[in-house]
């Protein structure tokens, strides 16, 4: 009786380590699939982003690129806000969470603007269809017009501070991804100076193809130079996009010194 109770213990003691080692591998495998998800959302987040950064410079030119181009381009667009908005999900699941801080307030005022911008957009931009959609909007032909010019060129400036926002998380992943000690001496001021020069570029384009007086509604139409080439037109407005990025990076950047020189005084 005896030694039947002694081989029964010994044959169990060897299914405890296996046991505990196969939920562990379990687990590490589960972990490892989580991160490669995690890692393939953030992939897929940065492509939409990136594309519709593209799409969003190429609708700008919409009389040099042709108007039914213009309107799949605004459609296209309006799926990869959708789609952005739906991976990003979560923002919209913790607005009631935590403290409303002044750069928590900001963000979320930013993103209701361009999110209103972008609406606008799209609904005046079906009604004023001619290709892709088909209404009749005699009536509302004016007030739709001027409300796609506000929209888009609103929405356009918008998106870029809302890119500038984030630009200092893009430039931290560059600086992790090259060693610091591996880092050339280029490597701080060069970007620098390139990046200050498309500003100024941006900045003498914002009044060369005046867009203030569309932005605030003081021209109801929107003047093209014929004579430009597309790419000239879209390097223009990129360079325009990089002047808000590089205005809202660094007002962030003052913004954070100045609220840690006031936190360290209190």
């Amino acid at each position: 009786m005896c030694r039947t109770n002694w081989l029964a213990l010994w044959r169990r003691i060897p299914l405890l380590p296996l046991h505990s080692s196969t939920s562990g591998q379990q687990a590490t495998k589960k972990s490892k699939h989580e991160k490669r998800a995690r890692k393939l959302r953030v992939r897929l987040k940065i492509g939409i982003d990136v594309f519709m950064t593209a799409l969003l410079l190429c609708a700008m030119g919409y009389m040099l690129i042709g108007e039914e181009t213009h309107e799949w381009i605004g459609c296209a667009l309006f799926v990869l806000f959708a789609t952005h908005h739906i991976l990003n999900r979560n923002w919209w699941q913790h607005l009631r969470r935590g403290k409303y801080a002044s750069v928590r307030i900001f963000q979320t005022g930013l993103n209701f603007l361009i999110l209103l911008a972008m609406l606008g957009a799209m609904v005046s931009g079906v009604l004023l269809s001619r290709y892709v959609f088909d209404f009749d909007v005699t009536g509302l032909a004016n007030f739709a017009h001027a409300l796609h010019i506000l929209s888009a060129y609103w929405g356009f400036a918008l998106m870029s501070v809302h890119l500038g926002l984030h630009w200092g998380m893009l430039c931290g992943r560059l600086k992790i991804a090259v060693d610091k000690k591996k880092r050339p001496a280029w490597f701080v001021w060069l970007p620098r100076i390139v990046a200050f020069c498309i500003a100024a570029y941006g900045a003498v384009n914002i009044v060369r193809h005046d867009l203030f007086s569309y932005m605030f509604l003081q021209s109801h139409f929107v003047f093209f130079d014929a004579e430009q080439p597309v790419v000239l037109f879209l390097l223009d407005y990129a360079a325009i996009m990089g002047f808000w990025v590089w205005l809202t990076y660094y007002a962030q950047k003052l913004f954070n010194i100045f609220y840690q020189k006031r936190r360290t005084k209190k």
